[in-house]
């Protein structure tokens, strides 16, 4: 059943794509369309136990045959559906007395519209990239021969300091990491379908889950 909660706790949803939102003044907003699925709560944190105090929320059902079984014999345990993705968010300890496992989270707390959030997901790889696109680093001369267009050049120093410095920017694999986008504008809510228009871009492919908190800052 879905109960009512008076904090504001984080979210799972599933990205589906962009599109356009005409808002009242008639303007084309471009905004990500995100379904919420379930937040059921799958375990409980306290401080006595494991010495912090959060909620570990599962989403994303699937069949028993894309589960391991340690944690599929943990759900069935608690008498829950196949939850395959689970997320911790932190909450104070004087708040555990209103949750138990089992319950989903009122997601309308946190999507009302025109309340700002920040949206953590996996961002698009784009396998393993050069310096001029990896790191925007002008490329070299095309003309007289030139072999090192858009090679990145010398790494290290001459005499002094005569070695690479920890850090130095090379080329390597690009995306495929988590990314938090702060402070987007929720446009609208559709509670019937379970879906929200998020103003603006967030990380990720069509289909992969994000995480959804109120914003940190303002």
């Amino acid at each position: 059943m879905t109960k009512g909660y008076k904090n504001k706790l984080g979210i799972i949803g599933k990205k589906l794509g962009m599109t356009q939102y005409f808002d009242k003044e008639g303007d084309a907003v471009p905004v990500t369309v995100i379904e919420i699925t379930e937040n059921i709560i799958r375990d409980i944190k306290t401080k006595e136990k494991n010495g912090y105090t959060a909620l570990q929320l599962g989403s994303n059902i699937k069949k028993e045959k894309h589960l391991t079984k340690p944690l599929l014999g943990n759900l069935k345990k608690k008498k829950l559906p196949n939850l395959s993705y689970l997320k911790e968010f932190r909450i104070k300890p004087d708040e555990l007395k209103d949750f138990k496992i089992g319950d989903a989270i009122d997601t309308t707390k946190t999507l009302t519209p025109n309340e700002r959030v920040d949206i953590a997901g996996i961002s698009i790889g784009k396998g393993f990239q050069g310096m001029v696109k990896l790191h925007h680093k002008s490329r070299g001369f095309r003309s007289h021969g030139s072999k090192s267009i858009r090679a990145p050049g010398s790494i290290g120093g001459h005499t002094f300091p005569g070695r690479v410095f920890p850090g130095k920017r090379m080329p390597s694999m690009m995306g495929n990491e988590m990314v938090t986008v702060k402070n987007l504008k929720v446009v609208e809510f559709n509670k019937e379908k379970n879906i929200v228009f998020i103003k603006g871009a967030v990380p990720g492919t069509e289909g992969s889950l994000l995480t959804i908190r109120p914003a940190s800052k303002l």
